[in-house]
């Protein structure tokens, strides 16, 4: 019988080895190789340089700070001020912003005054009002925390938390009685849309974002507006930083009759044309406008007035004319990078030009104040009321 020695097979140990050396090496050249194709010399040396601070850097840090100040460094570098860098926990918040839902306890919270957070809006259903908060009412303390002076930030920092804890809170009516109030941190929807009837029959119709159930809020409330007998509609888009492209050309489209309503163009070169069926609401409007007012927001007031159905009220806006697509990082946060850009139905970019206003109207800084807040009344708005009185003139 014929022995079988290392020797005489076909393919000896010290040949496998170098097979899977020669192997190894043309793989990690090919990696070598695809790398400076995709991230060229400046790509390698961000790489490089995160390298040099894990292997020789004598000082103490922390590698998410200088990835996170890395990143957005680098975004800020494009010179494109709507590009942005997200470290992980902004953009898990950004992600529950961008859903209209959050964990928190319910209620929207003014800073101005010194005491304390003073309470100007309580979710309905929400846990704060099953407690027995109200608006008007002055939280003081955050489990037993100052929320006065300059620890008022940090007291709302202290009110957010996990959903299923609770956090108790010192509050202040206004007669000036403290109580200590125990609230269940909850998962809450927000409407990111909200309306009423104002006297003459006009439906005023507020919308906080385009971001997700914005188009179905903006369709339910103008619905039931003009069963209620509405003659003219404002839309209330101050302090809007836009949303999503989809949820703005569902609402362009439910309103406007046939025709563009937006155009696009990609980094590609690739253009889209978004048509409005026929179908339309008709009725004279108007949208009120300020400098915080961009995005899909801009364009939804530039195609109303485009289209000779709205009227435009307000302050010079931002002139944004670039839509931005979220990727994802390894890290745990995103990049949101300009990547393409949009225009009017007619093909008309507000870059560098903003809204053309009907009427120019300005707030003062304490009716800003008030608007963000949420407190600023009707009749003290003399944005909404220029609205009324250019609705009133095209009657």
């Amino acid at each position: 019988m014929k022995k079988y020695t290392w020797s005489n097979r076909r393919f000896s140990l010290l040949h496998l080895t170098a097979a899977v050396v020669v192997t190894l090496l043309l793989t990690l050249a090919g990696v070598a190789l695809a790398a400076w194709t995709v991230l060229g010399p400046g790509g390698l040396t961000l790489l490089e340089g995160l390298g040099l601070i894990r292997t020789s850097f004598v000082g103490e840090y922390e590698e998410s700070d200088v990835i996170d100040n890395a990143m957005a460094g680098m975004i800020a570098g494009t010179g494109d001020r709507w590009s942005y860098y997200l470290s992980p926990e902004s953009y898990q918040a950004e992600m529950e912003h961008r859903a209209n839902a959050y964990v928190g306890i319910g209620v929207t919270v003014d800073y101005s005054r010194e005491e304390g957070l003073s309470i100007v809006g309580v979710t309905a259903g929400g846990p704060a009002e099953e407690a027995g908060l109200q608006p008007g009412e002055l939280i003081t303390a955050v489990d037993g925390v100052s929320a006065a002076g300059e620890d008022r930030e940090e007291a709302m920092d202290l009110i957010q938390g996990e959903e299923g804890t609770t956090v108790v809170l010192t509050v202040q009516d206004e007669a000036g009685t403290e109580r200590e109030v125990t609230v269940e941190r909850r998962n809450i929807e927000s409407d990111p849309v909200s309306y009423e009837m104002l006297e003459g029959d006009v439906g005023y119709v507020q919308i906080s974002n385009f971001f997700s159930r914005s188009a179905d809020g903006l369709k339910a409330a103008v619905d039931d507006l003009q069963s209620r007998g509405a003659r003219a509609l404002v839309f209330d888009v101050r302090n809007n930083g836009g949303g999503y492209l989809d949820e703005l050309t569902a609402m362009l489209d439910y309103l406007l009759d046939e025709g563009p309503i937006l155009q696009t163009r990609s980094h590609t070169g690739a253009e889209e044309v978004v048509e409005s069926d026929a179908a339309c609401v008709d009725l004279p409007m108007a949208v009120l406008v300020n400098a915080d007012t961009y995005s899909a927001a801009e364009i939804f007031a530039g195609e109303l007035q485009e289209r000779g159905v709205g009227v435009i009220v307000g302050v010079p806006t931002s002139g944004k004319g670039y839509s931005q697509q979220t990727f994802l990082l390894p890290n745990g946060g995103a990049v949101g990078l300009s990547t393409a850009a949009y225009f009017t139905g007619e093909g008309v970019s507000l870059i560098g030009t903003g809204l053309t206003l009907d009427r120019e109207v300005a707030l003062t800084e304490e009716q800003a104040a008030q608007l963000a807040a949420g407190t600023l009344e009707h009749g003290e708005d003399p944005q909404l009321q220029a609205a009324l009185e250019l609705l009133q003139e095209g009657a």
